[in-house]
């Protein structure tokens, strides 16, 4: 038998590692810790209550309000100060919390830029298809039928499976593009393109921040049917002259004639073959000297980043058909459908831009 001093050199380096403090693999282990208490408090609407109070709140007057335990409250509220979502000031009656410039703008409901329904769609859909996630690498696709219990062959019967799941969604591309929209439309000059596409345009805003930037331009939003009626009812008004509808199914159906077709965050949720099929009536249907114009969160060449790229691909595992990619990948994509002089641009933030044009 061995002696304690004839201990392999490997458990000697396990032993000495254990010494350190593993802190990067602790806040990812409890990064869904994070997630959920963020979750909660806008479910709860505590965000919202603090931005139409006149003055901080107490634990007691924000636990009734919101109608939950004092117990519960307590340790939200301070869970949430510890994140800096809020702040607490100790006065003669207690302590008292209200919500830091951050939170009130983009975690409360009324705020030109809140991802409140993007924070909704992500605790009650995306994290549910997350649970699955092993099953999801283990087969190789989505994860509604053990998420949700409905079949997936037709991905957005899927993603729309029910109105309310529909609107969800539309409110949560509504919230992104209010955050990034204005950054992609201008990443290239598109003033050139006059009678534009957007296929997939769901709930507009893309559209409204591209008729914003190019007052000379006019967009038509192709979509499917149910997807243009809530479009109408819920997000562009009969004020937006510059923007009009089509329905269809872009797999489907014909395409307009067009001088540009935009595409944001529609390829990454198909495999390489539909994306190819899709370019390819795009560009049949594309004026000479017309483009279309990619909007991705794009990979690194040599897959090291960036990391919300990489979580979005594996989130399309989960999800959808399809994955993020490069752009020499996407530039590919558009070679085989006939596009040239293929363009990029990297806009800082979560979603770059590709370019390519139809030779005239």
């Amino acid at each position: 038998m061995a002696s304690s001093s004839d201990t392999p050199s490997s458990a000697m380096a396990v032993s000495t590692g254990a010494t350190s403090y593993p802190r990067k693999i602790l806040d990812y282990m409890e990064g869904f810790l994070v997630s959920k208490t963020l979750f909660t408090a806008c479910e709860l609407g505590v965000f919202d209550l603090l931005l139409g109070s006149q003055s901080p709140l107490s634990a007691e007057e924000i636990s009734e309000a919101i109608g939950a335990s004092l117990d519960g409250t307590q340790r939200l509220l301070d869970a949430c100060t510890g994140l800096e979502l809020l702040t607490a000031q100790q006065q003669e009656q207690g302590r008292v919390y209200s919500n830091t410039v951050d939170a009130s703008r983009y975690l409360t409901q009324t705020s030109p830029v809140t991802l409140y329904h993007s924070i909704q769609y992500s605790s009650r859909t995306i994290y549910q298809c997350w649970s699955h996630l092993a099953d999801a690498v283990r087969e190789g696709r989505n994860q509604y039928e053990k998420a949700f219990g409905v079949n997936s062959e037709d991905l957005f019967e899927a993603l729309y499976r029910s109105d309310e799941e529909m609107v969800k969604f539309m409110h949560l591309m509504n919230s992104i593009w209010n955050i990034c929209g204005r950054d992609v439309v201008t990443a290239f000059d598109l003033s050139p393109f006059r009678s534009v596409y957007d296929l997939g345009g769901c709930s507009g805003a893309f559209a409204k921040h591209f008729t914003s930037a190019y007052p000379e331009s006019t967009v038509t939003i192709f979509d499917l049917p149910k997807v243009v009626q809530v479009s109408r009812q819920h997000f562009v008004t009969d004020g937006n002259q510059r923007i009009g509808f089509h329905e269809g199914d872009f797999f489907k159906d014909p395409l307009p004639e067009g001088d540009l077709y935009i595409m944001s965050r529609i390829l990454h949720d198909w495999t390489d073959q539909r994306c190819i099929e899709l370019l390819t009536k795009v560009h049949q249907a594309c004026k000479p000297g017309g483009g279309v114009l990619l909007v991705e969160a794009l990979l690194l060449e040599d897959g090291s980043g960036p990391l919300t790229a990489q979580l979005y691909s594996l989130n399309m595992l989960v999800q959808t058909e399809g994955r993020e990619r490069t752009a020499a990948q996407y530039r590919a994509l558009l070679d085989a459908a006939g596009f040239t002089q293929v363009q990029v641009r990297y806009t800082g933030k979560i979603y770059d831009v590709v370019l390519g044009y139809r030779q005239g």
